[in-house]
């Protein structure tokens, strides 16, 4: 597999619009978009996030593709020179500008009617290599806040985290403008987007609660983990994110960094260090097997593959939650 690339802040700067659905037109975006030859709406999804937003929001009514495939790791991502020219046939481009550069590029020249950039439909926040409430260890210098700005330097801001979609809330922020957008793309079934939306967002609602009342109680709220995607979820839940090397879990950590997980381990009273489905647990079984932890999967739901424990989204966010509580010891 190859190395994760940090993406430069050239390839995704731009303003991001808090709390609106982004709609890039040609011609305009007042008329609805004309359908397929099934007569449903053919929406491109960019990678499994938002190809689960497409499906539960569209329900029967749109066929939905995503360029992402089970089992790739979506910030490698490369597009053929055919399914670049087959995204100007969509009716719908969904995607989340900073994660994948070249599907930003790609989409920024397809020319579709109906754009929607899911980072503007929340608000985005700059995570590190630590994030989460409760996050003051000594350990934080002006060294490690460097390291932490420098790992994330992706997003539709310069130094955004955009792993929205790990925070039930926020991804419930994100489902109410993708259903809106459809709405407005394919007006003839408006009515049923809008309760599948609502669906959705009970659903995910439902999740945070699990969450919430889950982690409520611990014996430590201090997990690590190889990909420092879950930023969000740390800030949601009160707990504290401590990322082994940043947005790259196959990049090597320098020893100060792993003298400070050491050190963090021991004074917050760490039992788990958490690795990914899509990568490599080199890194996290070594500093573990150094600091004498146990190692488990934290999905960052980058993707569905016979290997994640569950079969969508809802299903492998539990299997986290199951995670988290036995790693923090909860009560």
């Amino acid at each position: 597999m190859n190395v994760r690339r940090l993406i430069p802040t050239t390839a995704v700067a731009g303003a991001v619009a808090l709390g609106l659905v982004t709609l890039t037109a040609c011609g305009g975006t007042s008329d609805a978009a004309d359908k397929g030859s099934d007569g449903k709406l053919d929406v491109v999804a960019s990678f499994y996030p938002m190809q689960y937003l497409a499906e539960q929001i569209g329900g029967g009514h749109v066929a939905v593709t995503t360029l992402t495939k089970p089992g790739v790791e979506p910030h490698d991502l490369e597009l053929k020179p055919k399914q670049i020219g087959e995204l100007g046939e969509a009716d719908v481009l969904l995607y989340l500008k900073g994660i994948q550069p070249a599907v930003d590029e790609a989409i920024a020249q397809a020319g579709v009617k109906t754009t929607v950039d899911a980072s503007t439909l929340t608000a985005l926040e700059a995570h590190g290599t630590g994030a989460g409430e409760g996050h003051d260890h000594a350990h934080e210098g002006e060294e490690h806040a460097e390291e932490s700005h420098e790992g994330h330097d992706h997003g539709s801001e310069a130094g955004a985290d955009p792993h929205v979609w790990l925070d039930p809330v926020k991804y419930a922020e994100v489902a109410k403008g993708v259903g809106a957008a459809f709405e407005k793309a394919d007006p003839d079934h408006a009515a049923d987007y809008k309760a599948n939306t609502a669906a959705l967002v009970k659903k995910l609602g439902d999740l945070d609660t699990e969450f919430e009342t889950g982690l409520k109680n611990t014996t430590t709220r201090t997990f690590i983990t190889t990909h420092s995607a879950f930023g969000y979820l740390a800030e949601r839940y009160h707990l504290d994110q401590e990322g082994i090397s940043g947005v790259d879990p196959e990049s090597e950590p320098s020893p100060a960094r792993i003298k400070e997980l050491q050190d963090v381990a021991k004074a917050d009273k760490v039992t788990t260090v958490f690795f990914e489905t899509l990568a490599s647990d080199k890194t996290a079984k070594t500093l573990a097997q150094d600091t004498g932890l146990k190692t488990d999967v934290l999905d960052p739901l980058e993707g569905i593959t016979d290997g994640s424990r569950g079969d969508d989204y809802i299903e492998v966010m539990q299997a986290n939650l199951a995670a988290l509580k036995t790693a923090l010891g909860a009560k």
